[in-house]
């Protein structure tokens, strides 16, 4: 107990110690928090399965035709798992206009869609790192500008103590600034590799689902431009 309450009074004092800088450094290290807790929720609890073998349950129904049976059964995963709504986008597409071109069109936009949602708010947390870092920079050099500046006019004992101040406001914002921006920095390459894997995972999936979709259809314009029975 005691323990806890020496660890608190100290972080205490190091705030006080260490200015405006400490608490605008603490701003940004509850937005990289938040953003951390979202991401993994997303990206490793709400994103475990993986989508190359969700889109294997639609070969069978998609090869032997049976689009109508296919379509439901991604209308009802859609929500929840991507590779779902890019195989529904295709079965429409290829229902409405039966061309491959037109097939692949569709899937793609929503393949892009569902990629950048993987990409969410992950970018935000190499420029809070960066901000965090500059942040406790930038009250290292404030700190020592008022430490130098305030002792030129002030007797030996003054001196002293405005540098103490000045030298104290310095180090605890440059440390607290790299306490914010290591976790935030490592948690963003942690989070980018695991979102690279996912997209990677997921364009496979689809591309899957795009050659199933496309064995069945031509072209639009072969379509067209293919003689007509009877001419």
């Amino acid at each position: 107990m005691e323990t806890h309450i020496n660890i608190i009074s100290s972080i205490a004092k190091a705030f006080s110690e260490g200015g405006i800088w400490m608490f605008a450094i603490m701003i940004a290290q509850i937005f990289s928090i938040a953003i951390i807790a979202e991401r993994v929720y997303a990206l490793f609890i709400n994103r475990g399965q993986n989508q190359k073998a969700i889109a294997k349950d639609f070969e069978d129904d998609i090869k032997k035709g049976r689009l109508d049976l296919a379509l439901s059964k991604a209308r009802t995963l859609s929500r929840n798992e991507p590779v779902a709504a890019v195989i529904q986008a295709g079965i429409l597409a290829a229902q409405d206009m039966g061309g491959r071109d037109e097939i692949q069109a569709k899937m793609d936009e929503i393949l892009a869609v569902e990629n950048s949602k993987l990409e969410r708010r992950t970018g935000f947390l190499s420029m809070l790192g960066n901000v965090g870092t500059l942040l406790g920079l930038l009250g290292t050099i404030i700190g020592l500008i008022q430490a130098f500046s305030s002792v030129s006019s002030m007797n030996a004992a003054e001196k002293s103590m405005y540098l103490t101040q000045g030298v104290a406001l310095a180090m605890n914002a440059t440390a607290y600034g790299l306490i914010m921006a290591i976790p935030a920095l490592v948690m963003y390459a942690i989070l980018m590799n695991r979102t690279n894997h996912l997209q990677e995972d997921l364009n496979q999936a689809a591309f899957k689902a795009f050659n199933w979709l496309s064995f069945s259809f031509e072209s639009v314009p072969a379509k067209v431009s293919r003689p007509q029975k009877g001419n």
